[in-house]
């Protein structure tokens, strides 16, 4: 197991927003000119934030979007793993999140999430580890702990989602989720809470009881229940949404 040595980068960009793609670019960089190998494992968080002079969350907010993008996989215990470079445009699957702008596009992927991520639930609640089963409690944590003091909820909320495609144990749930990247997390695009005219603490702790239920789920190994679980947190996020829209079109 390799531990690759990531060399000195120059000063990051200090604009808050660009942090985390600043860490981003430089580990991508290392991997197109071979620094960093297919295999090889990324230093710890802490060795990245002393590296490159950035926060711990900034850390995870980049290992979470480089999770989505296939560079890298994180092994519960074990630390972030680089992958096989991921494929060729013409190899994918056709969905380019760079036009999901407006709120019916964010509809839209909605409605495909409820499809995809019902099921992925199930299979989940089934197949599941114990691995597996406290990553997704470390991502939820993570989310909670955002929701509960103003943080950036984007990052661990899709980390636990994609937790949720690769505890299936069928790749391209995780693949498909991966490529849509933060599109899957409609408070990326939008501001959830002020579409739906609602206050941001209550909302957010709507949302935390809905992850949670889906979580209690699958540590039961209750597939049914998962899926309603998955399916009830998707419906309520596309509802509150549609209202939204609603209201928009009649203003």
């Amino acid at each position: 197991m390799n531990t690759v040595p990531l060399p000195v980068p120059p000063a990051l960009s200090r604009k808050p927003r660009n942090l985390a793609q600043g860490v981003v670019a430089y580990i991508a960089d290392g991997i197109r000119n071979g620094t960093v190998k297919p295999g090889d494992k990324l230093p710890t968080e802490s060795e990245i934030m002393r590296l490159m002079g950035v926060s711990r969350t900034v850390v995870r907010e980049a290992i979470s979007h480089m999770q989505a993008a296939g560079m890298v996989e994180t092994r519960h215990g074990i630390g972030t793993f680089v992958l096989q470079p991921a494929p060729t445009p013409s190899q994918t699957l056709g969905i380019d999140p760079s036009t999901v702008v407006t709120m019916r596009d964010v509809l839209a992927i909605l409605e495909l999430r409820i499809s995809l991520e019902t099921e992925a639930a199930g299979l989940a609640a089934h197949r599941r580890t114990a691995a597996q089963l406290q990553a997704l409690r470390d991502a939820l944590d993570r989310f909670q702990q955002e929701a509960r003091t103003g943080g950036d909820t984007v990052a661990a909320d899709m980390e636990f989602h994609l937790a949720i495609a690769q505890s299936s144990d069928n790749r391209y749930f995780h693949d498909i989720l991966g490529q849509l990247g933060t599109n899957i997390i409609p408070r990326s695009r939008l501001n959830s809470a002020k579409l739906a005219q609602d206050d941001p603490m209550a909302y957010m702790e709507r949302v935390i009881r809905e992850h949670e239920d889906i979580f209690n789920a699958i540590g039961r190994q209750d597939p049914e229940s998962a899926r309603a679980a998955m399916r009830t947190h998707l419906s309520n996020s596309r509802e509150r949404l549609r209202q939204a829209q609603e209201r928009a079109v009649s203003n």
